[in-house]
């Protein structure tokens, strides 16, 4: 008898279990959320207020690294800071790069179309079809680890994809009004959400990069200001204000509410990519709208 419970007992395979998640940034975070539902809370790297392009890991957030089931980033062209911490990681264990990921509408800089060189925009969170494709991704990479649960993620991933839809319905609306509004955005982050909404964005403070921007660079939009084709200048969270109010003086130019692209001052939650969508739409409308 001891023998033929053994042999049922061996004979019997092992319970997967709901892996470990952790993110770089909130809106990836939110749809990992979605993905897991009750089965599990993926963990947000990017502190709240915290800067995505100049972030340095604290110790238990590299060892969280170390030991995930799996890790879910845009990729190091947005936060390679996570970079060195993923090479630290077995080999085989599973990571998603989001930006590389088949099926990810990819832009480059200034509206051109990707290159193969490394001038890839990585604000792909903006488009709300990648984020759609992603919860597919998502739900198809959590199954392969965790198939007992496929079912689920795959489900909350369907039903996550219907409730972007609808969300970019509602913020095509909203936005439809301003579209020919010309607008200037502080930062180069936001090429993605203009092309998908057909806003006219003729241009940032800063590059692509976040790095300060030069005088003839501030030369050149002042220009642009001065001759009265932009109706407004957003601030950025995170960011001092100051130099926007600085160029709008004396222009007819107005300063908007500070957009926020990668959901920072939000709290992570499931429902903060919506939030975050939802929050850079209603913002370019209420200004360029008055």
């Amino acid at each position: 008898m001891r023998c033929l419970i053994a042999l049922a007992l061996t004979a019997t395979p092992a319970l997967a279990e709901v892996p470990s998640v952790v993110t770089d940034i909130p809106p990836v975070h939110s749809l990992v959320a979605q993905v897991m539902g009750n089965l599990g809370h993926p963990e947000l790297l990017l502190a709240k207020g915290a800067d995505e392009h100049d972030f340095q890991l604290r110790p238990s957030q590299a060892g969280a690294v170390a030991d995930a089931g799996l890790v879910v980033w845009i990729g190091p062209k947005l936060t390679p800071w996570l970079e060195s911490a993923l090479e630290n990681r077995p080999d085989g264990a599973a990571a998603l790069a989001l930006l590389d990921a088949e099926g990810t509408m990819r832009r480059a800089y200034g509206g051109a179309k990707p290159d193969a060189h490394g001038g890839d925009d990585p604000h792909a969170w903006l488009d709300p079809g990648n984020g759609q494709a992603w919860l597919g991704l998502i739900a198809e990479e959590l199954g392969r680890l965790d198939p007992e649960n496929a079912a689920t993620y795959q489900a909350n991933a369907t039903a996550g994809a219907k409730r972007i839809a609808a969300l970019d319905a509602d913020l095509a609306a909203l936005l439809a009004p301003v579209k020919d509004k010309p607008i200037v955005t502080y930062h180069d982050a936001f090429g993605y959400f203009a092309d998908h909404y057909g806003l006219t964005l003729v241009g940032s403070v800063a590059q692509g990069d976040a790095s300060s921007p030069g005088a003839a660079r501030l030369a050149g939009l002042r220009a642009a200001l001065e001759a009265g084709g932009v109706i407004c200048l957003f601030p950025e969270a995170q960011h001092d204000p100051a130099l926007v109010t600085q160029m709008t003086e004396g222009t007819g130019a107005k300063v908007g509410g500070a957009l926020d692209p990668v959901g920072s001052s939000l709290e992570p939650a499931p429902e903060a990519y919506a939030a975050l969508l939802t929050g850079l739409a209603q913002t370019i409308a209420d200004c360029a709208g008055e």
